[in-house]
């Protein structure tokens, strides 16, 4: 019997024994569930919440699904604007030899065709939670898509986008980070 699974064991090719690799999201300027720094959070002198530099944290993604044309990332606060969610980045269009946005590069708006994220623009908004609102957690996701690069319109919105995006996504990656202004890194 021993003999007969050994046997069974060795004829299975290799292939169908090891799992396909995950679809992975990561950033080198934090880990999931770790602290933003405060140079991320968004920039708007008309707001006291709004007290960093807005630059865009360095995002990069590995394994994506078989037959991946074009990338999505979005980045929304689920509890922020009183519990309706705050969109921070809707940007899609991304090319599949893309893997990745260095630091600041969201907030350049290159590399990619904006949606409009809730402070209206079509680039990277950094976080702007109130005094007093608690920690926010902030959720990256990446999508891979079937849709060729510069498929979809600009300035699609987090819901317009998500949409479009039914029956063509392919697979997704998450990342979470946290933010207050109520705690001092």
């Amino acid at each position: 019997m021993r003999l007969l699974s050994a046997f069974l064991l060795a004829a299975l090719p290799a292939a169908s024994m090891a799992a396909a690799p995950i679809f992975n999201l990561q950033s080198q300027d934090f880990t999931d569930n770790a602290f933003l720094a405060k140079k991320f959070a968004g920039n708007n002198k008309s707001s006291a919440a709004c007290t960093g530099d807005n630059v865009s944290p360095a995002l990069s993604w590995s394994n994506a699904p078989q037959g991946t044309q074009s990338f999505a990332l979005l980045v929304t606060d689920p509890v922020g604007g009183k519990g309706l969610g705050v969109t921070h980045l809707v940007a899609y269009n991304i090319p599949a030899a893309t893997t990745g946005f260095a630091q600041g590069e969201l907030t350049q708006g290159k590399g990619y065709t904006g949606g409009k994220n809730s402070p209206g623009t079509q680039a990277w908004y950094g976080p702007c939670p109130p005094v007093g609102s608690g920690m926010h957690h902030y959720n990256f996701v990446a999508i891979a898509t079937d849709l060729p690069p510069e498929q979809l319109k600009a300035g699609l919105t987090h819901d317009e986008l998500v949409k479009q995006l039914k029956g063509h996504a392919l697979g997704a990656a998450s990342l979470v980070a946290r933010f207050s202004n109520d705690t001092q890194e």
